[in-house]
């Protein structure tokens, strides 16, 4: 079968390898649709940083050259000895986690956090950017009739801001300032509208993503190249700074807005992942007891996600700017998230059947 593989910054080949094969308490999926994440940019840009480069896994055993690809759909064509809710025929998503199952963290149901923690389509367990791909009964949620395919190819990154504002304990009625308006930062915005935020700030650079900012339910959208955000946001909530700000950008201009955004006590969640290092003096959280905390992935928020997304209280409209073919992943896919146009995409859609895109 085909296969995006990543061998190592700036080198992600589509290549023919083995189709996996069904297991124990496992699952195969043909696959419909994968989104490309931000992760993959940063692993493409910058990595590695989550996939194995010369010690293998510790949980998958592999080292790079690893598929790709942790945000599809797709149905259910096989399934393993003692699988029992998933049926051949079914249609899916997976929640891309792979955990050790024995660790604290883990017997505390907190799996993200696993000490092992890998992703599939990052630690080398295979992925979504394939044809086929096998995956634990556990960690595969059915779709409803009512979501397409394209829709269940964004449960993830949807899942990841929900994960993100439960860390922040935002509350009905809170304000908040959103750093960034690419894919999770879009669906932050999303999500706290859909939590019963009364007042969203986004930091966003001048590009059509200011539109998709606003589309997605955004109060106010400034340009920190146009205007002191901070001073903006203190003159939108009386002079006291918003309850929770959150980091999706990885850059220090985020960062930096987002403490200086948030009130007294109140608290920064970074979802962003890092390429390096960022400074700061903790005397800004010491003085005035603000808070920063991290959020990774997603814990039980899967089927709250796909609640949400089928009833239509979380949206995700316009989301999906283009959708490409496998074979073509690198020019059409990496090289345009990464290039000058990145700033008028969302979120790119890969397919390793050709006869998908003449339907759409």
């Amino acid at each position: 079968m085909k296969a995006a593989l990543w061998y190592d910054k700036k080198d992600v080949r589509v290549e023919e390898i083995e189709e996996p094969k069904v297991t124990k308490g496992y699952i195969k999926i043909k696959v419909k649709w994968c989104g490309i994440c931000g992760s993959d940019l940063h692993e493409y840009l910058g990595g590695p940083i989550f996939i194995p480069v010369g010690t293998p896994h510790p949980l998958s055993g592999n080292v790079a050259p690893v598929v790709l690809g942790h945000e599809f759909s797709g149905d259910v064509v096989e399934i393993g000895e003692n699988v029992t809710k998933i049926k051949i025929g079914d249609r899916v998503t997976v929640e891309p986690i792979v955990a050790c199952g024995e660790c604290p963290a883990c017997k505390e149901e907190k799996y993200n956090l696993c000490s092992s923690l890998g992703f599939h389509g990052l630690c080398g367990s295979g992925g979504g950017l394939a044809e086929y791909t096998v995956f634990p009964e556990k960690y595969v949620h059915k779709i409803p009739d009512n979501m397409s395919y394209e829709q269940a190819a964004l449960i993830e990154p949807i899942a990841v801001a929900l994960h993100s504002i439960r860390m922040a304990n935002f509350k009905t009625g809170d304000t908040a300032i959103v750093l960034g308006s690419g894919p999770i930062g879009l669906a932050t915005i999303e999500c706290l509208k859909a939590a019963g935020a009364r007042l969203i700030i986004v930091l966003q650079r001048k590009s059509i993503r200011q539109e998709y900012a606003k589309r997605a339910g955004a109060n106010f959208v400034f340009d920190p190249n146009e205007v002191d955000i901070a001073k903006e946001v203190k003159k939108l909530t009386d002079g006291v700074g918003v309850d929770v700000a959150f980091e999706t950008t990885g850059a220090k201009i985020g960062f930096d807005t987002g403490i200086d955004s948030i009130k007294y006590e109140g608290t920064m969640v970074i979802t962003s992942i890092w390429e390096g290092d960022v400074s700061f003096n903790p005397n800004v959280l010491v003085f005035s007891e603000k808070k920063i905390i991290g959020s990774i992935a997603y814990r039980h928020e899967f089927p709250s996600t796909i609640a949400l997304m089928s009833d239509g209280r979380i949206k995700a409209e316009g989301y999906i700017t283009k959708k490409i073919v496998l074979d073509d992943i690198v020019k059409e896919g990496f090289e345009t998230l990464t290039g000058p146009e990145k700033k008028k995409q969302v979120k790119i859609l890969v397919t390793p059947d050709k006869s998908l895109l003449s339907e759409s």
